[in-house]
């Protein structure tokens, strides 16, 4: 529930002032009798009267449910339109086995990966992101949409195993993504690219994948992730289940990595540990950053006349029970 001028809640910060007041002064002001000594009324204790604390609290109830008619409470829904977007975005991920490396603790590369995506997603609201996944080949996981929610359970989804992980089809994953944007009319078009690898598999090599690219004004961000040396893998060993091996010497070919940006007016960033990881992805998402215009569409109905109608009831009992219950004879 929403209110059309919250502002005036404030007023119910006075209800306790209002209580306190009456509780204090309000029976002590009403009309009495003297007498030259309590003495004479035998038990001289002087109690308020039952009947006061209940009106009491049925005015001041009331009160309080006039002021949050007064704000105008509201329910109803709010709709955003990107009438213009601003950047339609293909997230391309590498399943290649190699991404299992712990070397981005206290999680593996595709974990790091994952948890990095989900909080680039998050921080673009208003521009359509599609997901491409890639390993011994390329396919579309998720299309362009602005339907982030449905984009952040695609990825939940994710998993090393789910494409055959033993080649890296790099210039697959660029070709399946520009596939996905060369129609795009958003004002930019971007592929941000992850891999641990080489591209070794796969009809389309990485720079002509980039070169195609570039033809349809798409530029590429390309991030290697993995630290110098390679890393330690998980492995189910058959004989002695569970353990932790070395990987070769990473394979990373960020000579080519680097090729594939420039030929795009794109960069290309190393990530050697989780934070580094993050911290490109956030740098990215500031350097990409343009206007889009956005319509708001709200739908709301009021939800007054229910506290009216109580507020009312409130008075009409505590004028009801004055004049019947506890009624006062002068």
């Amino acid at each position: 529930m929403t209110f059309a001028h919250p502002h005036i809640l404030w007023l119910l910060g006075l209800l306790p002032v209002i209580a306190f007041y009456d509780f204090r002064w309000g029976f002590l002001a009403r009309a009495k009798v003297t007498f030259s000594h309590l003495g004479l009324l035998g038990d001289s204790s002087v109690k308020r009267p039952v009947d006061h604390g209940v009106r009491s609290a049925l005015r001041i109830g009331a009160l309080g449910l006039l002021i949050v008619a007064w704000a105008r409470p509201q329910e109803g829904q709010e709709r955003r339109e990107v009438t213009s977007p601003a950047t339609d975005i293909v997230l391309v991920l590498d399943l290649s086995d190699s991404m299992r490396s712990l070397d981005f603790k206290p999680r593996n590369r595709f974990q790091a990966a994952v948890e990095v995506l989900r909080q680039f997603i998050q921080d673009r609201p208003d521009d359509r992101l599609g997901l491409v996944l890639f390993a011994r080949y390329a396919f579309t996981q998720c299309p362009l949409t602005l339907d982030h929610g449905a984009l952040l359970g695609f990825l939940d989804n994710v998993q090393i195993g789910l494409i055959e992980q033993d080649r890296t089809a790099i210039g697959s994953a660029i070709a399946t993504a520009v596939a996905r944007l060369k129609g795009s009319e958003a004002k930019s078009k971007l592929i941000v690219l992850l891999t641990d690898g080489r591209s070794n598999f796969g009809d389309v090599d990485p720079v002509t994948a980039a070169k195609a690219a570039a033809a349809f004004g798409i530029k590429i961000y390309a991030v290697g992730a993995g630290a110098p040396g390679g890393g330690m893998i998980e492995i189910n060993d058959p004989m002695f289940g569970k353990r932790i091996v070395k990987m070769p010497e990473n394979e990373l070919d960020e000579a080519t990595l680097q090729q594939v940006a420039k030929l795009t007016g794109g960069a290309y960033f190393r990530a050697t540990d989780f934070e580094s990881l993050k911290r490109i992805y956030k740098d990215i998402d500031q350097m990409e950053k343009t206007d889009v215009k956005v319509e708001t569409y709200a739908d709301y109905t009021d939800k007054h006349m229910p506290f009216l109608w109580l507020a009312f009831f409130l008075l009409g009992l505590e004028n009801l029970l004055a004049l019947t219950l506890w009624r006062r004879v002068p």
